[in-house]
């Protein structure tokens, strides 16, 4: 049975930050050879109640189901842009219920309450799902010898 769903941040509830860094650290630290520590530090100083840096994480009830951050940097390729809508995850068993839609939204405000004008993301496979929610294709990058597709949201226009 689902529970509500309802959003919170990492300054709000500092004791998800170790589940949020695993699945972070599953996606796309193991792969990389990064330490878990390491990215259990970086979700754990996500904490500005204004602009950057903010991590975000969708509940269903009492457990936490997903997450997506607002950075300042999140491609080595492309360090001349920011900042950047970054580590979009839904915990597998959530997956299919709208709750992507819910963490990039919260991204999306938080970045307009901090009055940027374009966001920023890259993604190996989800797109389409961003092209739905108002994104653009930008080109493509190459992270970790992968190739990636750059997307913006020019955050001044409704999905």
């Amino acid at each position: 049975m689902r529970g509500p769903l309802s959003l919170t941040t990492i300054a709000a509830r500092p004791d998800l930050a170790p589940i949020v860094a695993r699945w972070i650290w599953e996606e796309w630290g193991r792969p990389k050879g990064r330490l878990i520590e390491r990215t259990e530090a970086r979700v754990a100083s996500r904490t500005a109640q204004l602009g950057l840096e903010q991590c975000f994480v969708v509940l269903e009830g009492d457990t936490p189901a997903g997450t997506a951050s607002f950075v300042a940097e999140d491609s080595d390729s492309r360090p001349d842009l920011s900042p950047w809508l970054a580590s979009v995850f839904v915990d597998p068993a959530f997956r299919g219920r709208g709750h992507a839609r819910v963490l990039v939204t919260a991204v999306e405000s938080a970045a307009r309450s901090a009055g940027v004008p374009t966001l920023w993301l890259f993604t190996e496979t989800a797109a389409p799902l961003y092209a739905s929610l108002g994104w653009q294709a930008a080109g493509a990058i190459v992270e970790q010898g992968r190739p990636q597709q750059l997307m913006r949201r020019d955050l001044g226009q409704a999905p």
